[in-house]
């Protein structure tokens, strides 16, 4: 009995360490824990299935067309095969239309073309005929720049009349021929004129005209290299009525021109630029 005191002395000592007054664990706490880390493992499971089936959806609609033989032995998928062979023959279906659509382009595109050589010829045929009307009208051949009858001097065409016409008229003629009276712009080109025909008393109109004394040429160009006898032009004298100008063989190069009245009878030159014939179309 001693000793069971003695015992029960020992284990009531001050050796012995007490729980403090209310520090107790809580038993709902004890019964949630296990539930939150459940419900947190379920979460990531659920999650790796989601991940898992969307790639096997996917990888099913590409790959499982081509399934044959896994572990020796043959793998079947009904559904999956019909699904896929859907999906190719909607494939083919679109590439079907395109390739149909852009064969209706190609062939219009050609027709198209086609159309456009057949009018690049017409329009070359055309170009040829104009050139040849051109050249039977302006009396140039293939093999010559100016008309027969003319003269080509630096790369312009003249014509000397053998003929007399008053001015007026002598231009009508100079435009009959698609060309104009002479236009002198240059001493060299007086000189030219000049001795175009040797005869000595050569008497012929030029394309120079105005009114008191205003002379203009008749391309609408102003008078700048002047080539007047001595005392002229002198306005028409007593009458008043010379207006054209006209060049005398008889004076010196350069002093040559004279106003005269434009109704009086004299030769004339023409002016013209000479034929293109090397730009005909081949």
């Amino acid at each position: 009995m001693q000793e069971l005191e003695m015992v029960d002395y020992d284990n009531d000592g001050p050796g012995r360490r007490e729980r403090p007054r209310g520090h107790k664990d809580k038993p709902e706490r004890r019964l949630f824990m296990p539930l939150f880390l459940g419900f947190g493992v379920l979460c990531i499971i659920q999650g790796i299935l989601n991940i898992s089936l969307r790639v096997a959806y996917y990888s099913s609609k590409t790959s499982a067309c081509n399934l044959t033989h896994v572990g020796g032995k043959p793998t079947t998928a009904p559904k999956v095969a019909v699904d896929c062979q859907e999906m190719k023959n909607r494939q083919c279906n679109k590439l079907q239309e395109r390739f149909n659509a852009l064969t209706a382009d190609k062939n219009l595109l050609e027709n198209t073309n086609n159309i456009l050589n057949n009018r690049i010829k017409e329009l070359e045929e055309e170009v040829q005929r104009l050139q040849m009307n051109t050249m039977d009208m302006s009396g140039c051949t293939s093999s010559q720049r100016c008309p027969t009858g003319w003269r080509e001097i630096n790369s312009r065409c003249y014509f000397l009349s053998t003929e007399m016409k008053t001015w007026q008229n002598s231009r009508r003629h100079c435009q009959s021929e698609n060309a104009d009276l002479v236009v002198i712009s240059s001493p060299e080109e007086q000189r030219a004129i000049y001795r175009l025909d040797g005869e000595a008393y050569l008497l012929f109109w030029i394309g120079l005209q105005g009114t008191d004394g205003n002379f203009r040429w008749v391309d609408g160009s102003a008078l700048t290299n002047q080539f007047w006898q001595v005392g002229q032009p002198d306005h028409g004298g007593p009458n008043n009525v010379e207006d054209c100008v006209e060049m005398y063989h008889h004076n010196p190069l350069l002093t040559s021109w004279n106003d005269a009245p434009c109704g009086q009878r004299r030769r004339w030159m023409c002016e013209k630029e000479p034929c293109q014939v090397s730009g005909a179309l081949t």
